[in-house]
């Protein structure tokens, strides 16, 4: 159901007592000629442990900066990251963090491209190898542990991104639009291979998306922000079944919320 309100830069749903991450009255501005350009303005928002979070919003209203300064690539003006209840002050493994290019390693193979984070970590061979087959049987490549990235399809390729972010043992995995390079066939594929990945490790995922069938889809929870600057104006819960199968799109509450939704980001526009 669509929580009606307007204007809210405070989340609807409370943090648990220690949300697992937490982003707490979030600016950014950026200096442009003499004036500066505010892009964010006040967010606040929350991820439980082991939920599935999206935020929809139009192009330019800031949600890859947002997501940016979470992992620790962008310094914020005002307000802090908590992962745990401990503030974050830039880049760390428990923040993994998967882009929408796939930013793979052209010269190493799959496996040594899953293996990277652990090899500058120094970890025994033995356990590397363990850890990067398992995780390379968890997204379904084990086949190409030996395969270089331009031997792999579109979809492939994020799944290596996403196993080398899993890896780590991140507590909270940020997306930014993984799929959107991707056809539309392809993107449904990978839609339900990340639910199944959910299921299987109950990772915190924070993605950012403009798609609104994927967030529907795919999250618990859908935060919506405005633009100029950009701003949590709604929190719309997603009153689905845990287990999704593609054919849940043509339903009529998926088909409602999907209508809630663009009425929700229209009113922000």
């Amino acid at each position: 159901m669509l929580l009606n309100a307007t204007d809210i830069s405070r989340p609807l749903t409370p943090p648990t007592p220690i949300a697992k991450l937490q982003v707490q009255g979030i600016t950014k501005s950026f200096r442009r000629s003499r004036k500066p350009l505010t892009v964010l303005d006040d967010v606040n928002l929350h991820l439980s442990k082991s939920e599935f979070v999206c935020i929809a919003g139009a192009s330019g209203c800031g949600k890859s900066t947002l997501l940016n300064i979470i992992a620790g690539l962008l310094p914020p003006c005002e307000g802090q990251v908590l992962v745990d209840g401990e503030p974050v002050p830039g880049p760390g493994a428990d923040r993994g963090m998967v882009f929408q290019s796939y930013t793979l390693y052209p010269w190493l193979t799959v496996a040594n491209n899953v293996a990277f984070g652990l090899k500058l970590r120094r970890l025994p061979k033995a356990q590397m190898r363990e850890r990067v087959g398992y995780f390379l049987n968890i997204v379904g490549l084990s086949a190409f542990a030996s395969a270089y990235p331009k031997e792999l399809s579109g979809g492939m390729k994020q799944r290596v991104a996403i196993a080398r972010a899993l890896i780590n043992g991140p507590e909270v995995l940020l997306m930014d639009e993984p799929f959107g390079a991707l056809d539309a066939q392809t993107k449904e594929k990978m839609q339900q291979f990340m639910l199944e990945l959910w299921e299987k490790t109950r990772t915190s995922i924070l993605m950012i998306t403009h798609d609104l069938e994927e967030a529907i889809y795919l999250a618990q929870r859908v935060y919506v922000m405005s633009a100029h600057p950009g701003r949590i104006q709604q929190e719309i819960k997603i009153d689905l079944p845990p287990e999704r199968e593609l054919d849940l799109k043509l339903s009529p509450k998926f088909i409602q919320t999907k209508r809630e939704l663009i009425e929700s980001l229209r009113a922000v526009a």
